[in-house]
């Protein structure tokens, strides 16, 4: 499924120092921040610099044995510093030096279309693919498990040369050669230093000791965001269509970073290391689907690696998570755009027909276009307990060659279905049908013919079964695909919500974008499931998760990279979350697919992406580096931990202090706060028209106040600046959450709108 690191940073900046060191100790690995104004001018280069201060730390008999083991990266763009191997008394007399910021041990983690691009609206002969040129000549730097080059989804096939801005290669590795890679794929690396550090191998019995990718995770998330078209793609037959990327005509270039070894871990150091690779070749979008534990921006490798990437103009897309829970967003720093999942118009489907005529229809991912005709259908009449399906109830006498019906389970609620399927495959049985009204299982899991119905559609094929003496199945066929399902989008019920547990007043996540049974290319090397004791591969398949929603972002970000090449990432953030929708295709709110209640912008965010629209925002909420640095001068950082996010020994924070210019509003009260009421002062910039008016137009629900002064904005130029001054207020009785939309309006088809939320404490 999806990919979530839990990763740990640690930072720390040193001088040369002597001592000598016991071979004794033992070594782990660190990530230290040097303070590159403190470089002596006698080193050219600050590795020169790193490397000659480990050496320093060496005792003269170890000195043969280590120096060429205890440097790991020497980092140059997400921050001046390096990671290595060090023993406890060099790290104690590391933190000696007047030049020290932080230090933090290295930490690891675990592994967290065809159909998508045109729900999402992109069509070839108009708007925002158009326009783009469908991202000609934007490079999309991917942070993941690397790539499967021979996918068609890679392929150059229509696209342009290599753009000579490129500073990137292709690296030599395990089945794997420059000469794989093309005018789309365009770069391939790998950094597994940190992994090999903690004494994991990698051998090609779990992974390649390259780009190449083995787990199948960089592959699909790299395709998703600007894989080449390839007619004729499926998972097996369901979802049967032309697959192609959010911006086919946008390069690739993969950072492998994270691992399929039996480990399955990354390493901060190596994902800080393609990072750093990333902005050093020149990459114009990045994304990843990686996340780190909730973490201070001082800690947080991805925060303070990106804060870099965004000071050189490049857009950082990064995963929500998986957690679907209140409060569980990752990657929620102000600079990145941070995504939630949803689910697509498309369900995948069985068909049922009983002896007595009725037809019902259920989820099936079973990967065989069969049919089953004229099969007993098994109950367990007259026996509450087999009827379950619990683990061990079923006999193999008394159920194989038949479908099996299961009724509720006792077993965990949330895995109910997955043990029934188990037991009935365990005893024999032909299928199974289950209910269950929201399914859990994954594509991979249907091992067996089965089908999923809800409980209402169960209770009539369980009366059916009941009441008839011997009662039958007539047909029961699978690989149905079925396009306009009602309502969606919905937010996924894993997608992980927020407010942020970082900074809960800046909203997050951003935007919700495609994320359940999303078909991408995956690697052909490896098994995807087992049925009828056979070994299924394919070269797509259908993944749910973050980490597929993230790079839909990532494509769009870099068609409207190709169109406005001068826009900053604040910018094309902001013009992806102002014209976002948040009405599903049943005209009712965007609900919780785990729920079925109506969901808030604490799940989708400003809602679900609407590329087209984000073409021509007319306004946008923008923001620079200084932006960033007055915001975490008001988070109350000292000296180090500023040092740390920030990467420089100096700066500035303006007085009085300035408020974010976000595109969304967040205001949190507490019990006894007295009056509920909060201002926010925002600044937009006219993209659009010359001469426009905009005026404020207030969707407020009952218990909450919100006004705007001034009430419309005049521009009579473009990129003129105007400011305005929102207050909410809310009752003291007002729900826990509660929220309203701004929406600035002109004459033009221009509809600039932002949630605006309340969390009642």
């Amino acid at each position: 499924m999806s990919f979530y690191p839990m990763i740990s940073l640690l930072v720390c900046t040193l001088l040369q120092i002597t001592n000598a060191v016991s071979n004794a100790e033992e070594s782990q690995t660190y990530i230290i921040h040097m303070d590159h104004s403190q470089k002596p001018s006698s080193f050219l280069t600050h590795e020169a610099w790193h490397r000659s201060t480990l050496t320093s730390l060496m005792s003269s008999s170890s000195l043969a044995d280590q120096k060429n083991e205890m440097l790991l990266y020497s980092y140059n763009h997400v921050m001046h510093g390096f990671s290595a191997r060090l023993t406890a008394s060099q790290l104690s007399k590391l933190e000696e030096s007047p030049a020290h910021v932080a230090t933090y041990p290295e930490s690891f983690g675990k592994l967290l279309t065809t159909h998508s691009s045109k729900f999402l609206g992109l069509r070839r002969n108009s708007g925002l693919l158009l326009a783009s040129s469908s991202g000609q000549d934007v490079i999309i730097g991917i942070i993941d498990t690397g790539v499967w080059p021979e996918s068609e989804s890679f392929g150059d096939r229509g696209m342009s040369e290599v753009p000579k801005r490129w500073k990137g290669t292709c690296e030599n590795g395990t089945y794997f050669t420059p000469s794989l890679c093309n005018n789309k794929l365009i770069g391939a690396r790998s950094f597994s230093k940190g992994l090999k550090a903690a004494g994991i191998k990698i051998s090609t019995k779990n992974d390649f000791d390259s780009p190449r990718d083995w787990f199948g995770h960089g592959s699909h998330t790299s395709s998703t965001a600007a894989g080449n078209h390839v007619p004729g793609a499926s998972h097996f037959g369901y979802a049967k269509g032309t697959a192609r990327g959010v911006a086919p005509r946008a390069h690739v270039a993969m950072y492998k970073v994270a691992w399929a070894t039996d480990s399955e871990k990354s390493f901060a150091s190596d994902v800080l290391a393609g990072m750093d690779q990333a902005i050093s070749d020149g990459v114009d979008i990045m994304s990843l689907s990686l996340g780190i534990d909730f973490l201070p921006y001082f800690n947080d490798v991805i925060a303070i690696a990106s804060l870099s990437a965004i000071e050189q103009g490049i857009v950082v897309v990064c995963a929500a998570g998986n957690d679907g829970k209140y409060s569980t967003t990752y990657n929620g720093a102000p600079w990145i755009t941070t995504v939630g999942a949803g689910t697509l118009d498309r369900t995948f489907t069985a068909t049922l027909t009983l002896d007595n005529g009725l037809t019902v229809e259920g989820t099936s991912y079973f990967p065989e276009s069969v049919y089953i005709t004229d099969v007993p259908l098994y109950y367990g009449k007259y026996n509450a307990t087999k009827a379950i399906c619990n683990t061990g109830s079923l006999g193999h006498n008394e159920v194989a060659g038949k479908v099996v019906l299961c009724d509720n389970t006792t077993e965990t609620p949330v895995n109910g279905v997955d043990f029934q399927k188990k037991e009935v495959e365990r005893a024999g049985g032909y299928a199974g049908i289950f209910m269950a009204d929201l399914s859990l299982l994954e594509p991979d899991d249907f091992s067996i013919p089965a089908i999923i119905v809800p409980f209402a559609t169960g209770a009539l094929i369980r009366e059916y079964a009941t009441q008839v003496h011997t009662p039958r199945v007539k047909i029961l066929s699978f690989v149905h695909t079925n396009l306009g399902t009602k309502p969606s989008p919905e937010v996924a019920y894993f997608s992980s919500r927020g407010p942020d547990p970082i900074t809960p007043g800046i909203l997050k996540p951003d935007i919700l974008a495609p994320g359940v049974d999303v078909l991408a290319a995956v690697t052909p090397n490896n098994p995807c499931m087992e049925v009828n004791n056979y070994n299924l591969v394919t070269d797509y398949e259908l993944y749910s998760g973050s980490s597929m929603a993230a790079p839909h972002v990532a494509g769009v970000a870099a068609l409207l990279k190709a169109v406005h090449r001068k826009w900053s990432p604040a910018a094309i953030r902001s013009a992806i979350m102002t014209t976002a929708y948040s009405t599903a295709n049943s005209h009712t709110s965007i609900q919780d697919q785990w729920s079925g209640l109506p969901a808030t912008p604490l799940d989708f965010g400003a809602g679900h992406i609407n590329p087209n629209k984000a073409m021509n925002p007319g306004l946008v909420y923008d923001m620079n580096v200084q932006d960033y640095i007055d915001f975490l001068c008001t988070l109350g950082y000292n000296d180090k931990q500023m040092k740390a996010v920030i990467r420089r020994s100096q700066w500035t924070c303006r007085q009085p202090p300035t408020e974010l210019n976000y595109p969304s509003f967040v205001a949190i009260f507490n019990k006894t706060d007295s009056p509920k009421a909060k201002n926010f002062s925002r600044v937009v910039t006219n993209v659009g028209d010359d001469t426009s008016i905009y005026r404020a137009f207030l969707e407020v629900p009952r218990g909450m106040r919100i006004t705007v002064e001034p009430n419309s904005l005049t521009f009579t130029g473009k990129y003129q600046q105007q400011g305005f001054v929102l207050n909410v207020e809310i009752d003291s009785d007002a729900p826990k959450v509660i929220y309203g939309y701004l929406r600035w309006v002109d004459h033009h088809d221009h509809m600039v709108s932002s949630p605006v939320v309340a969390i009642n404490n």
